[in-house]
């Protein structure tokens, strides 16, 4: 049996094995458990049960992570989106006034939206498109995102009135915790010790309840509080309140950062083959359309592939057993909520760091002296995290990649699908303006 499994998930090709596998599993759990609070937090504000969004939250993001795992044998774990659970909340339901009953309903709309294009390959084409140095960027511009999440969630860097962002208070205890943390990451890495990161996170959550910054809030959760909001959906609702727009948003929004986001963890863990293609594209993408699905039911926002599963790649993940074991942890997290909320944002904010440092490798393969290739790679690189948002930086690169075309009179050579998309990223930013 364990040789079928290791035959199926390619071990030998990705010269990988189950210790490895588990404990980059791990490793990405720990970063991205954040979620289990904070989404059932911003969706709380939309009036949603909060314990029914937290078990909602824990179970999406188990069956999503499997599935995904197992369908497409990617280390790509996948949970409710920041950002689209915000749009949910602050825009659609408290902005427009929409029940969130309907605002689910209209989650599952972009859901199976999601689903058809990807079975008429439309999704698939996108992927393809895209030019390869803004693979490069994306890869890039990620790992810059990343980075500066954990520097904001480490305190070693705040907002600025004056100039945007300015150096947080480092003799703050949070800050000299996650300092530490970062030293002792980048440390064990340096010295190539297995498990470095997920070793570092715990140590330095260990030494933050040394220190006192940890506190554990007594509750009781159970998946049985899903109850609250699984199947209260209504899908007629959203049909009369002018979905068209709320779909669009969240399939537009999802699509892109999913797209961005494969991009930039496949490139870190060597996913694509020769001809610059991931095999199995069309599984991976009717996994996270299938999840979708299943979030809008149990009764959370869009799920997506989050960003995080590259700190799992960066521990040597690469089969769909790293999805398969950060979501079998997820599963388990609902019975031990209150311990997993008591890990620090200053444990986890190095890792995020580093993996963010690592991730600049891929920008070696972008042109940098075809201005034709290094501007629009550039906008990517740097608007994903000026905008926290890999749509955005996506939507920069491929305007200006197609406007260079354009003007330097290479339009056959360009494929048509990126003018196309071109135009749609300008409809949106005209939109955006006129709102």
């Amino acid at each position: 049996m364990r040789q079928r499994l290791e035959r199926y998930f390619e071990f030998d090709r990705l010269g990988t094995n189950w210790k490895t596998e588990i404990m980059a599993g791990a490793t990405t759990f720990v970063t991205m458990a954040y979620i289990i609070f904070v989404n059932p937090s911003i969706l709380h504000d939309a009036g949603m049960p909060f314990k029914a969004v937290v078990a909602a939250t824990c179970f999406c993001a188990a069956f999503a992570s499997i599935l995904m795992g197992v369908l497409a044998r990617y280390p790509i774990a996948l949970a409710p989106g920041m950002g689209l659970n915000a749009y949910f909340t602050y825009t659609v339901v408290k902005g427009m006034g929409i029940p969130w009953q309907a605002a689910l309903g209209a989650v599952f709309l972009s859901g199976v939206a999601f689903l058809i294009l990807t079975l008429l390959g439309v999704r698939q084409l996108i992927v393809e498109a895209i030019p390869g140095e803004l693979y490069a960027a994306i890869a890039g511009g990620i790992g810059l995102f990343i980075a500066t999440i954990g520097l904001r969630n480490a305190g070693i860097i705040m907002p600025n009135s004056a100039t945007m962002v300015a150096l947080g208070n480092l003799g703050d205890k949070h800050a000299l915790l996650a300092i530490s943390g970062l030293v002792l990451i980048a440390a064990l890495l340096a010295r190539r010790v297995p498990g470095a990161m997920l070793i570092g996170i715990l140590a330095t959550a260990l030494a933050g309840a040394a220190f006192g910054l940890v506190t554990l809030t007594p509750d009781r959760y159970r998946i049985s509080d899903i109850a609250g909001t699984a199947g209260k959906l209504d899908i007629r609702g959203a049909l009369s309140y002018g979905f068209i727009e709320i779909v669009f948003v969240f399939l537009f929004v999802d699509m892109f950062d999913n797209v961005g986001t494969l991009v930039g963890v496949g490139k870190k863990a060597g996913l694509f083959d020769a001809s610059n293609r991931i095999p199995r594209i069309r599984r991976i993408l009717m996994a996270d359309a299938t999840a979708t699905i299943a979030g809008s039911l149990a009764g959370t926002s869009t799920v997506v592939s989050y960003i995080e599963s590259a700190a799992g790649v960066v521990a040597g993940g690469r089969s769909g057993v790293t999805a398969i074991v950060t979501g079998l942890l997820f599963a388990f997290a609902l019975f031990v909520a209150p311990m997993i909320g008591a890990v620090p944002t200053a444990a986890t904010a190095p890792a995020l760091i580093v993996v963010g440092s690592l991730m600049m490798t891929q920008i070696g393969e972008i042109p940098w002296k075809d201005p034709a290739s290094a501007i629009p790679a550039f906008l990517t690189l740097v608007m994903i995290p000026l905008t926290f948002s890999i749509a955005n930086g996506l939507a920069f690169g491929f305007v200006a990649y197609a406007l260079l075309r354009l003007l330097r009179g290479e339009f056959r050579r360009t494929h048509w699908l990126v003018y196309l998309l071109a135009a749609l990223f300008i409809a949106r930013f005209l939109y955006l303006a006129r709102v």
